[in-house]
């Protein structure tokens, strides 16, 4: 497609060369990734991109560059882009980032009209109800569905490679790319996990999103936003026209003040609200949650393999979206208990000698106090929580979740969760601050491994092991290193299992 087409009604000033040329490898940002045909994009402060690497893009192929600026002359371009200008055709747009999801939208040919868009936003929740949204489909109707999130893209169980620099959100390039993927196989939903800084980025934009589901908002991603309003708003992005209609959670503040923000397109569920969809008679034990679905005024038996009130509000929230897509209630209701538990959420094991052990994403205040009130609620024996906080991200949390955790468990072990850059003492010392003042005993094992072997190690047949914070995550960061790492795996190695 020629570059003037993919920029059509979009602002933009051709600086060097033929704005006919024609785009024939898609778009990027990386410069690595560029190849003969390729469109350029360069993201200032993107790793590995920006205009310092104008140069290395052109040298592999890219035919055609766009650069961010307001507007003057080529005069004024960065010494590297100017000198690569005779080589391939500059285009300069007041927002890179926004123009770039337009152009790849294009490139790819809109991808997401040929289907139906779910997007999952929230601080909590967001991969549960994507794993939700597919698994009722493929049991209720036999659907084809394409997932994009924190554990990869796939379409059903064929998992899409892609860089492993590719993010929960991937940015435009792609993301539109795996849309064209999915269009092409003949995907009938695509749900993905709209993350704050995938919304803040311009990531989804133009992808024609049906349905937005906002699940709840607690502190989380300081270290990105500064402070809980821009946290806020760049989650809100989602219902300032990304999508055509809404499913919230107006348990939550933020999400009830959605049903303003987009009138007559919102649908609400809750469970201590009125709602469209409302949960009522909860019952939990180890192996699940029934309750009772209210919607229109008729009453759902209904019944989910995971125990705990969140888990009640995600089946809620996918069961409206499924809904609103125009998918049988009924069917989708009775489907719910069928459905597999999503890998390192709440997944449950049971050791030789008896030992329960969850492992849990929970990594912000908000999830682990609600996935160990969920425990206690069922739990017989003591409670046993390995957890750590990840390094080179928000340090606010660390105290309280270590208050937490010593709260709702009578045994905790602290240990290393992603620690990144950081030091892993210095982590731990800080979620120390906040452990001590609850008297729970406590132990520190800085290596996870070894963390695991105590935690199972003290535990009993009646008792609960959780380990919390990285869920299915096959690895650790450490410094910049990914160390190969599973909880599940290590659990069951430790066993003897």
């Amino acid at each position: 497609m020629k570059l003037s087409e993919l920029l059509a009604g979009h602002d933009h000033e051709v600086l060097a060369g033929d704005p006919e040329t024609t785009i024939t490898a898609g778009t990027c940002f990386d410069a690595h990734r560029a190849s003969p045909g390729s469109l350029f994009i360069a993201v200032p402060g993107h790793e590995g991109g920006g205009c310092a690497a104008v140069g290395p893009a052109i040298a592999r192929g890219a035919v055609a560059v766009l650069v961010q600026g307001a507007g003057g002359t080529g005069q004024d371009l960065p010494a590297s882009v100017s000198a690569a200008a005779a080589d391939a055709c500059v285009v300069r747009v007041p927002d890179v980032r926004k123009a770039a999801a337009a152009v790849a939208s294009r490139y790819y040919r809109e991808p997401g009209r040929a289907m139906d868009m779910v997007a999952v936003t929230g601080t909590n929740g967001k991969t549960s109800v994507s794993y939700m949204v597919e698994s009722l489909l493929r049991i209720a109707e036999g659907a084809e569905v394409g997932v994009i999130g924190t554990g990869g893209s796939r379409i059903g169980d064929e998992v899409i490679p892609m860089p492993r620099s590719v993010l929960t959100t991937p940015e435009s390039p792609d993301f539109q790319y795996l849309l064209g993927r999915m269009r092409d196989r003949e995907v009938s939903t695509v749900v993905l996990e709209a993350t704050s800084m995938g919304l803040l980025t311009h990531r989804v934009d133009d992808s024609f999103i049906d349905v937005g589901i906002f699940t709840n908002l607690t502190q989380d991603h300081l270290d990105d936003h500064g402070t809980m309003e821009n946290y806020r708003d760049a989650k809100l992005r989602l219902f300032e026209g990304l999508c055509r209609r809404a499913v919230v959670n107006v348990d939550d503040v933020v999400g009830a003040s959605i049903v303003a923000m987009m009138p007559g397109a919102v649908t609400t569920y809750a469970l201590d609200t009125e709602a469209d969809y409302r949960a009522t008679d909860l019952s939990m034990d180890s192996r699940g949650t029934r309750f009772t679905l209210h919607h229109e005024g008729r009453k759902y038996p209904a019944a989910i393999p995971v125990p705990g009130r969140f888990s009640v509000a995600n089946a809620l929230a996918t069961v409206a979206a499924c809904h609103v897509l125009g998918h049988d209630l009924a069917g989708l209701v009775a489907a719910l208990d069928r459905m597999p538990t999503a890998p390192g959420r709440f997944e449950r094991y049971r050791t030789p000698s008896g030992t329960s052990v969850i492992v849990d994403y929970a990594h912000s205040p908000d999830s682990l106090d609600k996935v160990l009130t969920t425990i206690r609620g069922f739990a017989s024996g003591r409670i046993v929580t390995v957890f750590g906080c990840g390094g080179d991200r928000d340090i606010t949390k660390r105290a309280e979740m270590g208050e937490i955790a010593g709260t709702h468990s009578d045994l905790c072990v602290l240990t290393s969760d992603n620690p990144r850059n950081e030091n892993p003492e210095e982590i731990l010392d800080q979620i120390t601050a906040g452990l001590v003042a609850t008297g729970t005993p406590f132990e520190r094992y800085a290596d996870r491994r070894a963390a695991i072997a105590y935690a199972l190690s003290a535990a009993g047949p009646d008792d609960i092991v959780l380990v919390a914070g990285k869920g299915s995550e096959p690895y650790q960061i450490v410094g910049e290193r990914l160390i190969p790492f599973s909880d599940m795996a290590t659990v069951r190695e430790l066993s003897g299992a």
